[in-house]
């Protein structure tokens, strides 16, 4: 291709790099088809381990030089805690750990990029998958004069196995094998599963073979363990009473929630691209996150907002799955969830029990709950027969629509 000369000087790519079997082939890849310079980013958003090799592997395999970059606290605080606020979960079960993972990687793409002048950046999706369009809508917003290259779109490579041989032929290491081929992708907040013997719906997981971050339910204790987490205006603040910052606090509700079996999600999704696709997904922390906030929500939040806000996360949810999060209505969104949340702050405790996550008491000094009104014991402050001209009233229209057909009929 000789793309990339100018005026002699190489033009340079920043590719999104994760040691992965994509982006592990994508630097030499690169480098065969491109006059371009490779600068590879990695983003820390809570890998762990997998970070430790990248910088020598990167340079090894032709990149120039590579920027590992901590983004865990932002991933957090920016991307997590928003979509927490707004209770958003994509059809019903996912927790967008992949979606919102996205946004963040491709800013700091973006800003390396136009730190280093590069004029194109390279991501390592697949063009079957919705995570090419959250990075490339990030581009657009932030930077839309960039190139984006994505090499799944183009090349001869046509399968994962084709991917491994590559990768064989140039003596470059990989994390999967043909035997053990699941595509994965973990970060803080968890750890998804897709390919191989999951690609068939009628397959069980093998759950022993497959979690990496939590315990199966069979195998938790016998013996429950109970969780308090303190929340101020919809945010986490504190677990058992100890404070953490954003990152350490997903990580010890990880930890918890993981020895006790909660927060296994096995989906078959609705993806942006129009197939379906089947996925396990590790959220222990996050589960319980979301269930505690739920439960204080209910006490401290009426009705009618209450009701309404679950529409604004069913709409929140699809913007983030669809890589949206630099939109108007997303930010929108974010606002009213932030407004929602001023009253949201109180104490939540939970049960774990062998892959369950119960509520076992929640207090707030916002709780609209009032045991004087709700008591089915003797009340002063609620007068029942007030309830008989509330029902007229509210069953007028049915009363009206019934004597028009009796009417009807009579004629």
């Amino acid at each position: 291709m000789n793309e990339g000369k100018k005026m002699g000087k190489k033009e340079k790519v920043v590719l999104a790099y994760s040691g992965g079997l994509d982006t592990s082939i994508i630097i030499p890849w690169l480098k065969e088809n491109y006059d371009y310079e490779v600068i590879a980013m990695a983003a820390d958003v809570g890998q762990g381990d997998e970070l430790s090799p990248l910088r020598e592997k990167a340079l090894k395999t032709g990149a120039s030089k590579i920027y590992i970059e901590d983004l865990k606290d932002e991933f957090v605080t920016d991307f997590i805690y928003p979509t927490l606020k707004a209770g958003a979960v994509y059809e019903g079960k996912y927790l967008l750990g992949t979606s919102f993972a996205r946004p963040i990687i491709a800013k700091r793409l973006v800003e390396i990029a136009l730190k280093e002048g590069a004029s194109a950046i390279c991501h390592g999706a697949t063009g079957k998958g919705n995570d090419q369009v959250r990075f490339e809508l990030t581009v657009k917003a932030l930077a839309p004069h960039l190139k984006i290259i994505a090499p799944w779109r183009i090349w001869d490579i046509k399968s994962r196995e084709d991917a491994i041989d590559y990768a064989a032929a140039r003596g470059i290491p990989i994390p999967v094998s043909k035997k053990d081929n699941y595509s994965m992708d973990r970060n803080l907040w968890h750890l998804s599963h897709e390919g191989s013997d999951l690609e068939d719906p009628a397959n069980e997981p093998d759950y022993d073979r497959l979690l990496k971050l939590m315990v199966s339910p069979e195998k938790a204790p016998d013996k429950p363990s109970y969780i308090e987490i303190d929340f101020e205006k919809g945010l986490p603040v504190k677990v058992n009473n100890k404070a953490y910052s954003p990152a350490d606090l997903i990580c010890e509700l990880n930890r918890i929630a993981g020895d006790n079996g909660v927060g296994i999600t096995d989906m078959v999704e609705n993806r942006l691209v129009g197939m379906k696709s089947r996925g396990v997904y590790e959220t222990p922390g996050g589960t319980v996150l979301y269930a505690a906030h739920r439960e204080l929500e209910t006490l401290c939040l009426d009705r009618d907002t209450l009701h309404y806000k679950d529409l604004v996360a069913q709409r929140f949810a699809e913007l983030v799955y669809y890589g949206q999060w630099y939109t108007p209505l997303r930010e929108a969104l974010s606002a009213f969830a932030d407004s929602v949340s001023l009253n949201v702050t109180g104490k939540v405790r939970m049960k774990l029990y062998k892959g369950n996550c119960l509520p076992a008491g929640t207090t707030s000094p916002y709780s609209l709950y009032s045991e004087e009104l709700s008591t089915f014991g003797r009340d002063a402050v609620y007068n029942q027969k007030d309830a008989e001209g509330f029902i007229n009233l509210f069953g007028l229209p049915l009363k009206v629509r019934a004597l028009m057909e009796e009417k009807a009929r009579g004629k």
